[in-house]
């Protein structure tokens, strides 16, 4: 167990709230229990041979120094001197991956540095740095678009607080730290320069993060592999040779290379230019550089068999499947329908092979974890797991013929959504590849563990993995409240203390944990403690972690923030009920459904007390036709009291930037719910006729929406600006520009294809709270649905839902391909913000409507 420091080290928080230990893991506690493994568990085990290769190629230590150092100088320059880095052998932490921190020999003596941190690798050295400024220091980092990092409780260099003993070593509980999701490179990485790239690597070494996903670039490494390569087929040397135009069919646009990687789509968005390829080569090479500087482990792609079409053409004989139709609207073959080769052609392995060599020779070097998921949405035609045996065993062989010592990484989501994974099936999966060789992403193991219903994959080494975001749920969207502690406190299993976690036993085949946000720079609170999971053994108290967050996020001691905060622990972030899909906002999803099919005034006119959380589920669990209402799981009126409580401490912390993020998400979040019951409002008024009603109801929730736009505003995090304006500086001529942002556009609006009259399928998937959508397409939206209504009701006829389609349809086209420009600077005062939309909106509960505090 790694020692925990003494009281008198935590010189900005008072004695009787320190010894309280850490949070640990709330959502690592599932209905099952959620593992803690230790490292010397039979996966690890398993898995010891890849480690001691990776150990042995490591960046030299003075590399990993030298970048740690470059790390600290960019975030605390005041401080470079402050610090005194090592890198240490394992054997000196058991031999185990771990970080020790202690006063430097030579503290007392003027300009020498005040601490010594050592660690095992460069991201240990820097995991260190962020436990002693986090746990002795009161600071607190986190993305620049959540509040950036709080460093003004750091005392001043020659002023550190010290050690009174020998100082602590924290051990990594498991050898990996996982991070990313394969949509994330779109939803959120698809613009990154270099100098957004190298903040998101210091952000992971600071936060424990190991064993990255490493996707960007990999197009132009597919562009070599089919157009230059040849394959040995039937004794004759044959170039694939596929033309750049039908490479072009097959990529997507910039937006959306993460669903024709997976072989979602082709072509949609497309072409990619030449100088995107090129671009994003040489940005992957400084990523990857960097983190093997750094002593990550980077886990590169695989071929999972997603071909181009024209291969057909080269190997008229290979076993190639047209796949099928995924979300568009009428299979349009322009992007529809993409092609896939069986993993037991030979073909497949001398693909793959090729790829494996071509990242290599573009790389210089691997780190031998390959990520291939052939099985993600895509089931096999035959159910006989000899079948399944071959194809998986006829995958690996793709990446162990380029790698002897390839280990393939696999999401394990198929399992958790595809009923056609039955243990059979799993097991001839599972078991076609040497122990060892394989390791499974337990993804959503917060609500769904596969690991707890499998055997633990049936004996097969795997990374529990916080999934924290999918279809509609909020971190694709990025900006709400609903977040993430949910599944901290979704399952857990309390002891006589409500208070206290309990801690459950070891399990035998986890070799990490893991973070795998579809979107990420959302929710702080939820990866400030998911991180220190790559190193927390112990036992903690979830409300004083809480208020040491607190006071740790905004840099001083706010009481009435601290009480604010644990509401929300209790309410928003305690989603206890089951249900999914929580981020259907009407005002960023609006319901595209006529108005008599929404289910309104029946259930909600009963004055009924008891019962309400069943009353809540049959609400929002209320389904017609193709329209689910939006899910609420807490009490508006507890979070409305969380809101006051932060407006009234808004004199103190005006200037925090940390605190103005969470003051506009908070008032943000209270507002979407109090639009979403402003709308049901709106439908029945419809339903009863109310002509007047309509007019003034709809005219407040459009007002609403200019509001919370003006709200938004306020912080630079939750802008549209920014958005469009990477994706613009990327392009290099006029039609690029264009052409990339109509991509960014699209992506978080209406995206894939649709026709006049028929909307795509995959409409709002990545919506936004951000300033600009709101009032440039949101609202605007909004109007076009309540112009019916009135209409319906003035003519007296039924609502004309064909035409309303078409002309919301409309006005998403042209906004896709409208240019103007959006502010990529915040602008406005967020607390007088705050408080006015409070004041307009909230203060008299009369006003407020709230559909389910009855």
């Amino acid at each position: 167990m790694a020692a925990f420091p003494s009281s008198s080290s935590f010189s900005f928080i008072s004695v009787n709230r320190i010894m309280i230990g850490f949070w640990v893991l709330i959502f690592l506690f599932g209905i099952h229990g959620v593992p803690m493994a230790d490292s010397s568990t039979l996966g690890v085990e398993y898995i010891s041979r890849v480690l001691e290769i990776q150990d042995r190629e490591r960046a030299p230590p003075s590399l990993q120094i030298s970048a740690a150092y470059s790390a600290v100088t960019r975030l605390i320059p005041s401080h470079s001197s402050s610090f005194h880095f090592t890198i240490i052998s394992k054997d000196s932490c058991g031999g185990e991956s771990c970080f020790k921190l202690s006063n430097h020999p030579a503290v007392s003596l003027s300009g020498s540095p005040e601490i010594l941190i050592s660690g095992t690798t460069g991201v240990e050295l820097l995991s260190g740095l962020h436990w002693y400024l986090k746990y002795w220091c009161g600071a607190h980092i986190s993305w620049s678009k959540t509040g950036g990092a709080q460093l003004s409780s750091v005392p001043k260099s020659g002023s550190l607080p010290r050690f009174q003993d020998a100082g602590i070593t924290m051990k990594r509980p498991t050898p990996w730290s996982y991070y990313q999701n394969a949509v994330s490179s779109s939803y959120t990485f698809a613009w990154w320069d270099w100098e957004r790239w190298e903040k998101e690597i210091d952000w992971m070494a600071l936060q424990g993060i190991n064993l990255p996903l490493a996707f960007t670039g990999q197009e132009a490494i597919w562009q070599k592999v089919f157009q230059l390569l040849t394959s040995k087929r039937n004794n004759l040397v044959q170039h694939f040779n596929i033309s750049a135009q039908n490479l072009n069919d097959f990529f997507g646009g910039p937006a959306f290379l993460a669903w024709s990687r997976m072989g979602n789509l082709h072509g949609w968005g497309g072409p990619l230019p030449q100088s995107w390829l090129d671009q994003q080569l040489i940005l992957q090479k400084k990523i990857l550089a960097r983190m093997y500087e750094l002593g990550m482990t980077p886990v590169l792609p695989a071929f999972s068999g997603n071909v181009p079409a024209a291969l057909q053409s080269v190997y008229p004989s290979a076993k190639i499947t047209r796949l099928g139709n995924w979300f568009t609207v009428r299979s349009d073959p322009r992007w529809c329908c993409t092609y896939l080769l069986d993993a037991t052609d030979p073909l497949f392995i001398e693909i793959g092979r090729a790829f494996i060599l071509q990242q290599f020779k573009e790389y210089g070097r691997t780190s031998h974890i390959y990520n291939c998921d052939t099985f993600d949405e895509n089931t096999p035609p035959v159910d006989d797991p000899e079948y399944i045996s071959s194809l998986a065993a006829a995958i690996f062989r793709g990446m162990e013929s380029g790698d002897d010592n390839a280990v393939w990484l696999m999401q394990g989501w198929l399992f958790t959504d595809d009923p056609f994974w039955k243990p059979p099936q799993m097991k001839a999966l599972l078991h076609s590849i040497p122990v060892g060789k394989l390791v499974v992403l337990d993804l959503y193991a917060e609500v769904k563990p596969v690991w707890a219903t499998s055997e633990q994959f049936y004996g097969v080494p795997y990374i529990w993995y916080f999934l924290s975001s999918w279809f509609h749920v909020t971190c694709v969207c990025c900006t709400t409240l609903l977040g993430t502690l949910k599944c901290m406190v979704l399952w857990i299993q309390w002891d006589l203390d409500p208070s206290m976690l309990v801690l459950v036993q070891t399990q035998l085949w986890q070799v990490g944990i893991g973070m795998s946000m579809e979107g990420i720079e959302q929710n702080p609170i939820v990866y400030d403690l998911m991180s220190e999971m790559a190193f927390r053994h112990d036992r903690v108290q979830v409300k004083k972690w809480i208020d040491i967050y607190v006071e740790r996020r905004y840099g001083v001691l706010v009481p009435s923030l601290q009480d604010a905060w644990n509401i929300l622990y209790h309410t928003v972030y305690n989603c206890t009920d089951g249900l999914h899909d929580k981020n259907r906002d009407v005002i960023v999803a609006f319901p595209d459904i006529d108005p008599n099919s929404i289910f309104t005034s029946p259930l909600l006119s009963q004055s009924v007390k008891h019962n309400l959380q069943s009353l809540r589920r049959a609400i929002y669990e209320q389904t017609s036709d193709s329209y689910t209402h939006p899910h609420l799981w807490y009490s508006t009126s507890e979070v409305i009291r969380a809101l006051e409580l932060f407006i009234a401490s808004g004199d103190q912390l005006s200037e925090s930037n940390t605190y103005r993020y969470d003051l506009v998400d908070l008032t943000r979040q209270v507002l979407a719910k109090y639009g979403n019951d402003l709308f049901l409002k709106v439908v029945e008024a419809y339903q009863l006729g109310d002509l007047c009603a309509v007019k003034r109801l709809s005219q407040k929730f459009l007002g609403l929406v200019d509001d919370m736009d003006t709200l938004l505003a306020c912080h630079d995090g939750f802008l549209l600006g920014p958005w469009l304006e990477s994706a613009k500086q990327l392009a290099l001529i006029k039609e690029q520009k264009k052409q990339f942002e109509w991509n960014a556009r699209t992506q978080i609006t209406m995206w894939f294809d649709n026709t006049e009259e028929e909307a795509s399928l995959l409409r709002d998937y990545g919506n936004k709270y951000w300033s600009g959508l709101l009032r440039d397409y949101y609202g605007p939206r909004a109007a076009v649905y309540f112009k019916f209504l009135i209409q319906s009701l003035e003519k007296g006829d039924g609502f004309h839902l064909r035409e309303w389609r078409k002309e919301w349809i409309k006005l998403t086209n042209d906004w896709q391909s409208s240019t103007n420009i959006f502010p990529i600077k915040s602008t406005g005062n967020a607390l007088n913000v705050s408080h006015w939309l409070y004041e307009k909106y909230l203060r008299n509960p009369d006003s407020h409507d709230n559909l389910l505090n009855l």
